[in-house]
């Protein structure tokens, strides 16, 4: 199943990279394009203007995601907190992330957010 062009930050293991890739998904992961060291505005930025979705578990993200929230800027972001990176095995984020693109209501709101199933 081919999902969403995305843009991964250094917070998404190669792992999960290499599956979504395996699925034949877009992806793109931001020290290839923007080097080591990002603002994180600089990120939803690029991911933006490039029609991608900014995939990240960055809690300095998150936040910079809902300041954009609060000025009206429109951006797609898929978030996991730190405690379900830590319980999700690399084949159940790629899991999720494909149960989430299959939904008819995904990106209703800017920011989704994935979880454990169980």
């Amino acid at each position: 199943m081919a999902g969403l062009p995305l843009l991964t930050d250094n917070h998404v293991r190669q792992p999960i990279i290499k599956a979504l890739r395996a699925r034949s998904w877009d992806v793109v992961r931001a020290v290839d394009i923007l080097g080591e060291e990002n603002d994180d505005e600089e990120l939803l930025a690029w991911a933006t203007a490039n029609g991608r979705v900014f995939v990240t578990s960055d809690d300095g993200i998150h936040a910079a995601a809902h300041k954009w929230l609060r000025e009206g800027r429109a951006f797609r972001m898929i978030y996991w907190w730190a405690e379900h990176r830590r319980r999700m095995s690399d084949g159940e984020v790629v899991q999720a992330l494909e149960r989430l693109v299959a939904r008819a209501d995904a990106f209703a709101y800017a920011i989704e957010y994935i979880k454990p199933e169980r």
